[in-house]
C-alpha cells in the first residue's frame, strides 16, 4: 500500500488525537551476575527489551498500532517478502506519527518501529530475546512478566505483551507451525520454533494469571566437546574419553536434571558417530541437531481433540526397530519406551543413546527399572536388573551447580549384577570444594584410577585402545601431581 493512501486513511485519526510527550527515559538495568560460559557481548538492540518502559511509551504503541490496522491491506501484505512487508510498515508508521503529531525522539521512534514489525510479522515482543544467542530460557508468566535465563542465572526482564490477548495470539501463531493447537478446550500444548527451540503453551482456565509460554532455546552455534572443556565442564581427558564412548558405540545413558545440559552433551556426543551409520531419532519436540548425512527424525504426536490419532513414544520406538537402525537415539526416557529401548539396546543396534532426568547414575538405572514396571510389564526386579546391566554401558551424569555453571560430574560404567543389584563404576568425578568470594563454585574433575574399563574391548574393535590409554594415564598423571602438590 503506498504512503499516500496510509495517509489518507490516518488523517481523522490523527485530529482526533491530542499530541503525546515523549517517554522519560528508563533506568538502565544493573549488570547480570557472571556464570559460565561467559557471555557472549550484546548488541545495543539486544539490550532494548531489557529497559523497563513507560506506560506512556505502551500507550502511544496502542494507539499508533490500532491506526496501522485499520490502515493496511493485510492479504497484500501478506504477498510481500519479509523485509518488503518491514519497510511498507515503516512507511506507513511514520506517516501515522507525523499525522498524529506525536511527539518522540528519533531512538524511541526507532523502537516503537521495530515494536510494531514484530507484532505483525514475528513473535512480538519476543523477537529481541530470541535474537539473543546467550539466553537459554524464556519464561513468560502472563502478558506483565517475562524472565530469562543467561548463563545459568534467572532474571526479571521488562518486556511486556499488550494484554493476554496479545500473548495469546503470539502462542497460537507458535504453535500452529507444527500443526497443534492452543485454546480453551485444548488448553496444553508441546511445539516447537523453526530453529528447533522447544516450546510449552499453558492457557487459561488451567493458566489462572494468564497464558503462560516456556521457551528452551537453542544456541546457533552448536557447542561442541572442546567448547565444553574450555568452559570448565569437562577436562581435556574426560572428553577425550567420551568420544571414545560415543565413537565405540557404547550404549549412553545421559542423566541429569532440569536445564543441566542433557540435550547439548548428547548432541555433543553424536558428533563422533560414523557418517555412514543409519540414525533413527525419537522425540517429544524435535530438538536433537545431528550433522550426519543419514538421519531420520520422528517426532511424537498429542491426541486430536476427539482424543484421538495420538503416537506415543513407545509408539515411535517400537517402529524403529522396523527401520534398519543402526543406531536409536531417543530424545528424553520419561515412560514405558524405556522397555523397548533396553531390547533396542540388546538386539543390535550397540551405540544407542538417550536422556532422562535424574541426579545421579545410581538413580538413573533405578529411574529405568521404575519406568519399565510402570508401564505394566511384570518382570521379576532380578531380571529388569540383568536386562538394564547388559543393555547400558555407560551412564554420563550432566548438573547444573548452584551458581549457574553446568558440570559433567559423573562418567560411570555399568559393570553387571551382583545377585540383585546393579554394580557400577565410576571413571571421572568431579568434587566440590567450596566457592570463591563471587560465590562460584570451586571443584575439580578427577580420575578414580580405573586404567581398563569394561568397555575397553569395545574400544580396541574399533582401533581406539591407544587413545583411551593415553587419556586414562593422563588423567591418572593429574591426579598424582594433585595428590603430591
Amino acid at each position: 500500500m503506498p504512503p499516500a493512501a496510509a495517509k489518507a486513511v490516518a488523517q481523522p485519526l490523527a485530529a482526533a488525537a491530542p499530541p503525546m510527550p515523549a517517554r522519560e527515559p528508563a533506568p538502565a538495568t544493573p549488570p547480570a551476575s557472571a556464570a559460565e560460559p561467559p557471555r557472549p557481548v550484546r548488541s545495543p538492540t539486544a539490550v532494548a527489551p531489557a529497559v523497563r518502559r513507560s506506560e506512556n511509551f505502551y500507550d502511544v504503541k496502542t494507539t499508533v498500532f490500532s491506526a496501522l490496522i485499520d490502515t493496511i491491506d493485510l492479504s497484500q501484505l501478506a504477498r510481500l517478502d519479509t523485509e518488503s512487508a518491514r519497510e511498507e510498515i515503516r512507511d506507513i508508521v511514520n506517516d501515522i506519527i507525523a499525522l498524529k503529531n506525536i511527539a518522540m525522539s528519533i531512538a524511541e521512534q526507532e523502537d516503537l518501529l521495530e515494536d510494531i514489525c514484530n507484532d505483525v510479522l514475528g513473535l512480538g515482543p519476543l523477537e529481541p530475546l530470541l535474537a539473543r544467542d546467550d539466553i537459554a530460557d524464556i519464561m513468560v508468566n502472563g502478558a506483565q512478566r517475562t524472565y530469562i535465563e543467561v548463563g545459568g542465572k534467572v532474571e526479571e526482564t521488562g518486556v511486556r505483551f499488550r494484554d493476554n490477548t496479545q500473548l495469546m495470539n503470539i502462542c497460537q501463531r507458535i504453535v500452529s507451525q507444527v500443526g497443534r493447537r492452543v485454546d480453551e478446550s485444548s488448553p496444553i500444548c508441546d511445539a516447537r520454533l523453526p530453529d528447533g527451540s522447544r516450546v510449552n503453551v499453558i492457557a487459561p482456565p488451567l493458566a489462572i494469571d494468564g497464558p503462560t509460554l516456556t521457551i528452551r532455546k537453542f544456541k546457533k552455534d552448536k557447542l561442541t566437546l572442546d567448547q565444553l572443556v574450555k568452559y570448565g565442564t569437562i577436562t581435556p581427558e574426560g572428553a577425550t574419553i567420551l568420544q571414545i564412548i560415543a565413537r565405540s558405540r557404547c550404549n549412553v545413558l545421559v542423566s541429569g536434571g532440569t536445564g543441566s545440559g542433557k540435550t547439548t552433551l548428547l548432541n555433543c556426543l553424536t558428533r563422533y558417530i560414523d557418517n555412514t551409520e543409519r540414525i533413527i531419532t525419537a522425540e517429544d519436540a524435535a530438538e536433537l541437531q545431528l550433522q550426519q548425512p543419514h538421519v531420520v527424525r520422528l517426532e511424537t504426536r498429542p491426541p486430536n481433540i476427539e482424543g484421538e490419532g495420538e503416537v506415543t513414544m513407545r509408539d515411535l520406538v517400537k517402529n524403529c526397530l522396523r527401520m534398519r537402525p543402526e543406531r536409536i537415539i531417543v530424545g528424553e526416557v520419561r515412560g514405558p519406551e524405556a522397555f523397548d529401548l533396553l531390547q533396542a539396546m540388546n538386539t543390535g543396534h550397540d551405540g544407542s543413546m538417550g536422556t532422562l532426568h535424574a541426579n545421579s547414575p545410581r538413580e538413573a538405572l533405578s529411574r529405568i527399572e521404575s519406568m519399565i514396571t510402570m508401564g505394566g510389564f511384570s518382570l521379576p526386579s532380578k531380571t529388569l536388573r540383568e536386562m538394564i546391566s547388559t543393555s547400558i554401558d555407560v551412564v554420563v551424569q550432566a548438573a547444573r551447580l548452584r551458581d549457574g555453571s553446568r558440570k559433567i560430574t559423573h562418567i560411570t560404567e555399568v559393570v553387571g549384577t551382583e545377585g540383585d543389584v546393579i554394580i557400577t563404576q565410576d571413571i571421572f568425578l568431579y568434587d566440590i570444594a567450596g566457592e570463591d568470594a563471587a560465590g562460584r563454585i570451586l571443584g575439580r574433575h578427577r580420575s578414580t584410577g580405573i586404567g581398563r574399563p569394561r568397555f575397553w574391548d569395545r574400544a580396541r574393535y574399533f582401533g581406539e585402545e591407544k587413545r583411551l590409554a593415553a587419556a586414562l594415564d593422563a588423567a591418572e598423571a593429574e591426579e598424582l601431581v594433585v595428590a603430591q602438590g
